[in-house]
């Protein structure tokens, strides 16, 4: 059978994919597990040779990749070509690794016993990617376990099957051996029981997810059933402070890049911009004036930074934001309600903790502007929130940013820069509702590896009986 995802835009077919059923999933399992010991037997030099293959794999359908997203998701040119850049850097930063899964000689108290702590691949990894950033997500989810020696099955999302089938085909293009790489896509309808059989498989013995946090704790239950490791990278609601000492033009460009790029549609977004009331008001001028200078248009014309939502059920979740703020005394700065996924890059100024807009994840292009009293009160109101993703502090005291991105409760923080910062080799990942693990270069390996503990007796034993 096979399902269809339209183009949020037109409504047009953009892309058909088979719709896999739970009753499929053992018999894909049972081929990556039998793939999996001579995968994890070849040499890091070998899997490193194949890697660096998909990422050339990866760049030489940038076409095809661009009028994926661009159909199925409303993305623009330019996120789609940023996606693949950092993807295909995501897979040669997993080559690079291979020869870096190492272990350790631990002095051991017994005699002539050599003590060894060694890592080694678990088996079969499950990936469960997102639609928003559609290379980016699908590729972190099987490249460091395919660098660690893993088999992989990555559940592609419903809503950009054809984004992340293009993946598959690239690294089958690469040489890997058949049944290392695997893809599972299903009809919406199927999510739930695809997602569930494939945790439940017992070959599947990790899962990595990325994805709301409501549909993350659905996960980590069902994996802490069959006590499976997760690695879940969740929702977010990052702040960008800025304090009375900022360079406000600084601090304006990274506002309006990590609240509006991607349609705000990204897990790092800039959704609640703090500012201390010394600067509010000449910041807010400013950040609203960027605000209305960046269009809306279709995607395919090219002519705007900002394209399509990926669906009607974004736009209400947004305006009902909007409508709650604005009714609860929030002024609109720019943009404002819409009624098709064409939405316009929207700041809501004066935002309140009565508003849903302040503890809500918007996931779309509305950004909230919140006032504080001064430092302490904005490291308060940043730190108020379920989620801990990325954060950043604007200050031109570099020691006073870094005073206050440590105080910050996030996985991530950066001083005088964008809350969207995104970099193969970094430790990517939250804390609180935003999940549990890192992507990322060598903190990866910890994810994707077992560690052992292995001796060697080299004295005769002497025991006690």
């Amino acid at each position: 059978m096979k399902f269809q995802r339209s183009n949020p835009l037109t409504g047009a077919v953009a892309s058909t994919a088979t719709a896999m059923s739970a009753a499929e999933v053992p018999a894909i399992a049972a081929r990556a597990a039998r793939a999996f010991p001579a995968w994890a037997a070849t040499g890091p030099n070998a899997r490193r040779a194949v890697l660096m293959k998909a990422a050339a794999a990866l760049e030489a359908r940038a076409e095809a990749f661009v009028a994926a997203m661009m159909g199925e998701i409303g993305a623009t040119r330019g996120w789609a070509m940023f996606n693949l850049g950092l993807a295909a850097s995501m897979v040669r930063e997993a080559a690079a690794i291979t020869t870096q899964i190492s272990g350790e000689v631990i002095p051991s108290d017994k005699p002539g016993c050599l003590a060894m702590a060694l890592r080694e691949p678990v088996g079969v990894i499950l990936g469960i990617a997102p639609w928003n950033a559609p290379i980016i997500l699908g590729v972190r989810a099987i490249a460091v376990p395919l660098a660690c020696g893993n088999a992989v099955i990555l559940k592609a999302s419903e809503n950009c099957p054809r984004a992340h089938e293009l993946i598959i085909e690239a690294f089958a293009e690469a040489g890997f051996p058949e049944g290392v790489v695997n893809v599972v896509t299903n009809a919406p309808a199927d999510a739930a029981a695809v997602v569930g059989a494939l945790i439940d498989a017992p070959e599947v013995k990790r899962i990595n997810f990325t994805g709301s946090t409501a549909v993350g704790r659905i996960v980590a239950r069902r994996a802490a059933e069959n006590l499976k490791p997760c690695l879940l990278e969740l929702g977010g609601k990052a702040p960008l402070l800025v304090l009375e000492d900022a360079d406000l033009d600084e601090a304006v460009k990274a506002a309006a890049f990590g609240a509006f790029m991607n349609q705000g549609q990204i897990c790092m977004s800039t959704e609640r911009i703090i500012v201390v009331e010394a600067v509010a008001d000449e910041f807010a001028k400013r950040f609203a004036a960027k605000a209305k200078s960046l269009a809306t248009g279709d995607p395919r014309e090219g002519k705007a930074p900002l394209g399509a939502v990926v669906d009607q059920k974004t736009v209400n979740h947004v305006n009902t934001l909007i409508e709650d703020a604005t009714a609860k005394g929030a002024k609109l700065l720019s943009g404002g309600k819409a009624q098709t996924v064409l939405m316009p890059a929207t700041v809501v100024d004066g935002v309140t903790a009565a508003m849903n807009i302040y503890r809500d994840e918007s996931f779309g292009p509305v950004v909230g502007i919140l006032r504080a009293r001064d430092e302490e009160d904005a490291i308060r109101l940043a730190n108020d929130t379920q989620y801990g993703l990325s954060a950043s502090v604007f200050t031109r005291n570099i020691a006073r940013g870094l005073t206050v991105a440590r105080r910050i409760n996030s996985g991530i923080c950066h001083v005088n820069g964008p809350t969207v910062h995104d970099e193969a080799q970094m430790p990517f990942g939250g804390v609180g509702a935003s999940g549990y693990g890192r992507f990322g270069g060598k903190a990866g390996i910890d994810s994707f590896t077992e560690l052992r503990w292995i001796t060697v007796e080299t004295l005769p034993g002497r025991y006690p009986i």
